[in-house]
C-alpha cells in the first residue's frame, strides 16, 4: 500500500496547495468507509459543471474506475490503479494521448484523484509474498471515498436547480398560452377593450426572454405574465353573464351578409367595367359595358363581426392603405388614408380584384365569414405578399376552416403584428 506522506509529482509537474489539501483529506477518511463507485461517478456526472469537469475528463475517470476490480471503494483498501496510457486510452474510447494527459491533469487539479508517481514516473505495482500488492504507483481513487457526500450534495443541488428551471419554464409557457388565448377570445367575442394594446403590452413583456434565461429570470417573468393574465381574466369575467352587442355570427345573426347586392356593392372591378353579367334583386339582367362607369351605392358604416378595431387591422396590414382613395379635394402628393370601415371594404374589393381572386371564391368567403372578415383576410393576403403564391386557393382554404369553426381573423392579425415588431427589433 502507499505510504502516509504527501507525494510530489514526477518531472516538471509542480506541487500546489490544492494537491496537498486533497492528499490530507484522503488520509483523514475513516478506513472502513465504503462507497459504491458507480453511484459516486453518477453524482460527479450530475455535478460536473459545478466542479469544472468536461465530458472527456469524465470519460477518462470512467476508464480509471474500470481498472479497479471491485464495485465498492473502501478507504482502507489499496485504491491505486496503474494502467498504462495505451490501455487507459483504449478504455476511454480511443482518446488521443495529448488529450488523455490533459484530462488526467484536470482530474488531479480538481481533487478527484491523486497522483502517486514512482521515482521514474512509471505506473506499476510491487507485489509481496502471496502475490498481494505491497506498493503501487499510479492514480489513487481515495478522494472519491472521502468526498462522496460532497459530490452527492452537489448533484442534489443541480437537480433542484433543474427542477426550478423546468417549473419556471412551465409557468411562463402556461401564462403565455393563457394571455394569447384570452386576447383572441376578446377579439372573437367582440368584447370591449383595447385588445391591440394588450397584445402590444404582452409582446413588450416577453421581448427580453432568452432561451438561456436562468430560473431566477424566468420566475420574475412568470410572475409578470401571471399578473398580466389575471388582469385580462378579470376584465373578461365582467362580460361572462352579460349580453355583448356586436357579437359574432354564432351568437347573433344580425351581421351576416350573404346577398349578391352586398357582394357587388364592394366589387366595382367586377361589374359593368369588366363586362360581367349582374342580376339585381328583382332578377333583371344587366349586361355591363366596358366603357361605362359604375357608381357604387352608398356604403353603410359597418363593423367587423368579432369587434376587431380598424386601427388594429391597419396596424397589422399597412400595405392596403396604399390602394385607398384620398377623396375629393385631395392635395397633390397627399398620402392615401383609410378612416372608416366603408373605405376599408371598398379598398379591399379593389385589392381582391388585383390579386386575381375569382368572384366565386370571394362570394363564398363573404357568405361564410361576412364581408368585413373576408375583407380583412384580403388585407392579410396582400400583407403576406410572396409568402402566398395562390391567393385564391388560400382564401378558399380559410373559408373552409371558417365553415368548420376553426378560423378567426384575430390570431392572423396578431401574428402579422408580431412579425413586424420582430423585424423592427432586428
Amino acid at each position: 500500500m502507499t505510504h502516509g506522506l504527501a507525494t510530489t509529482p514526477f518531472g516538471r509537474r509542480t506541487m500546489s496547495l490544492g494537491l496537498i489539501a486533497a492528499q490530507a483529506q484522503a488520509r483523514a477518511v475513516e478506513p472502513d468507509k465504503t462507497v459504491h463507485k458507480w453511484k459516486v461517478f453518477t453524482a460527479l456526472t450530475e455535478a460536473k459543471d459545478k466542479l469544472g469537469l468536461p465530458d472527456r475528463a469524465l470519460a477518462v475517470l470512467n476508464a480509471l474506475l474500470s481498472f479497479h476490480q471491485e464495485t465498492t471503494l473502501t478507504a482502507g483498501d489499496p485504491l491505486v490503479v496503474f494502467p498504462s496510457n495505451e490501455k487507459l486510452a483504449a478504455r476511454a474510447h480511443g482518446v488521443a494521448p495529448t488529450t488523455l494527459r490533459r484530462h488526467l491533469g484536470i482530474l488531479v487539479d480538481a481533487g478527484i484523484v491523486i497522483r502517486r508517481d514512482s521515482p521514474n514516473g512509471k505506473r506499476y505495482a510491487r507485489r509481496g509474498e502471496g502475490g498481494a500488492v505491497s506498493e503501487a504507483f499510479g492514480f489513487d481513487l481515495t478522494p472519491l471515498v472521502a468526498r462522496a457526500e460532497e459530490f452527492e450534495a452537489l448533484a442534489a443541488e443541480v437537480a433542484a436547480e433543474k427542477k426550478a428551471l423546468r417549473l419556471a419554464r412551465e409557468r411562463v409557457t402556461l401564462a403565455r398560452r393563457d394571455i394569447t388565448k384570452m386576447i383572441a377570445l376578446g377579439l372573437e367575442e367582440g368584447i370591449p377593450g383595447d385588445w391591440a394594446g394588450l397584445h402590444m403590452a404582452y409582446l413588450n413583456i416577453i421581448a427580453g426572454l432568452k432561451r438561456s434565461a436562468d430560473a431566477g429570470a424566468l420566475t420574475v417573468l412568470a410572475e409578470d405574465l401571471a399578473d398580466f393574465a389575471q388582469s385580462i381574466a378579470m376584465h373578461l369575467e365582467l362580460f361572462t353573464n352579460s349580453s355583448i352587442p356586436g357579437g359574432n355570427e354564432s351568437h347573433s345573426g344580425q351581421h351576416k351578409q350573404n346577398s349578391n347586392s352586398d357582394l357587388h356593392e364592394f366589387e366595382p372591378a367586377f361589374r359593368k367595367d369588366r363586362g360581367e353579367t349582374v342580376r339585381d334583386s328583382s332578377g333583371t339582367v344587366d349586361q355591363g359595358n366596358a366603357n361605362e362607369e359604375t357608381a357604387p351605392a352608398t356604403i353603410p358604416e359597418v363593423r367587423p363581426a368579432a369587434g376587431t378595431p380598424l386601427g388594429m387591422v391597419l396596424e397589422a396590414c399597412p400595405d392596403i392603405v396604399e390602394y385607398a382613395e384620398t377623396g375629393a379635394g385631395r392635395v397633390d402628393n397627399e398620402a392615401p388614408t383609410i378612416r372608416s370601415w366603408a373605405a376599408f371594404l371598398k379598398t379591399a374589393a379593389l385589392v381582391r380584384a388585383m390579386l386575381g381572386i375569382s368572384p366565386d371564391a370571394w362570394r363564398d368567403a363573404v357568405e361564410t365569414m361576412g364581408v368585413v372578415d373576408a375583407s380583412i383576410v384580403i388585407a392579410a393576403i396582400l400583407q403576406k405578399g410572396d409568402d402566398i403564391r395562390f391567393p385564391g386557393g388560400y382564401l378558399r382554404a380559410l373559408t373552409e376552416k371558417k365553415r368548420e369553426g376553426n378560423f378567426s381573423v384575430g390570431p392572423i392579425l396578431m401574428a402579422l403584428i408580431s412579425a413586424r415588431l420582430k423585424r423592427e427589433r432586428s
